[in-house]
């Protein structure tokens, strides 16, 4: 295994000048999505980074969630900013947690492996307890894993059109600025968000904390040449946009070529994540890999760092 740091900040890891392993909510696709359970076996399978997403539930708590709704991971369903924490906190996130298909919900019974694990009705993993698949606030996470660095994309939530409400990622990025002072996790946190506003809004509250370009700013620097903000220092990416291929090596060599690290997510791009996949972005160039396999992309790592 590639050795990891004890004690790890955004600009220490950019400093050891190798590939980086960033675990996709936990690693999602071998573990329940953003559970503890999750987040604790890809730290133990050596991931550098762990890779989160958050919202902020009706009574204005920051937790660890993808989905606008609960509906994909636990057994009830409703808006996530409808839910005050001990209501979300109270359901099982691994309900339907198959390896390899995630939120998949026409499985047989027998492969939903965690279910209830949650409500005690299942005996949990040796190690592990009922509240390791429950939904995790930011804060327990950022507790519990104090070395590693938080790769933290600020979710907005859905209006009942549909539409993406610019004012709930204002509000979760207000309550994670104030979290990572709290925290004093200042260096060891870098934030993504889709909305470059939220971003800014982030910069401003926040402005030692580390970000990576949204969607408008990235799609203005690929397709039309437009400088990013100097301070940049990773730029996180896609494989694909649109069928458009994203991850070459004349992008690896532009973004390297103007001094930042590249990180690539693989998340709704058509891919099937292999140690194979992994060393071959590895041989690529990339600077990091946010993997839904993380154990994987490990050995990936390792076999080529020999």
């Amino acid at each position: 295994m590639v050795p990891r740091p004890e004690v790890s900040t955004v600009e220490a890891l950019i400093a050891l000048d190798r590939p980086l392993v960033i675990a996709h909510a936990g690693g999602d696709q071998d573990y329940p999505h953003s559970t503890l359970y999750a987040y604790t076996q890809s730290a133990l399978s050596g991931s550098d980074i762990l890779e989160l997403d958050v919202q902020l539930t009706a009574d204005g708590v920051l937790i660890v969630q993808h989905d606008d709704t609960v509906d994909r991971t636990t057994e009830a369903s409703g808006p996530v900013n409808a839910l005050t924490l001990d209501e979300i906190q109270a359901l099982d996130n691994a309900h339907w947690f198959v390896a390899g298909f995630w939120g998949d919900q026409t499985r047989p019974d027998s492969e939903y492996v965690f279910r209830g694990v949650r409500t005690g009705a299942v005996e949990p993993p040796e190690g592990f307890g009922p509240d390791d698949f429950r939904v995790a606030t930011f804060r327990e996470v950022a507790e519990r894993f104090p070395h590693h660095v938080l790769d933290v994309e600020i979710k907005l939530q859905r209006g009942p059109d549909g539409e993406e409400v610019l004012a709930t990622g204002m509000a979760a990025a207000e309550v994670l600025a104030a979290e990572i002072a709290e925290l004093r996790r200042e260096d060891s946190v870098i934030v993504a968000c889709f909305n470059d506003e939220v971003l800014e809004a982030l910069g401003d509250l926040a402005p030692s904390v580390a970000t990576t370009p949204g969607e408008a700013a990235l799609l203005g620097w690929f397709a039309a040449g437009q400088a990013l903000d100097q301070r940049v220092s990773v730029v996180q990416v896609p494989f694909t946009y649109q069928g458009v291929p994203v991850v070459t090596a004349d992008t690896v060599a532009r973004v390297h070529d103007e001094g930042r690290e590249v990180w690539v997510w693989l998340s709704g791009t058509d891919v099937v994540e292999t140690r194979e996949f992994y060393a071959e972005l590895f041989d690529l160039g990339v600077d990091g890999v946010i993997a839904g396999r993380p154990a994987e992309a490990a050995a990936a790592l390792a076999d080529i760092m020999g």
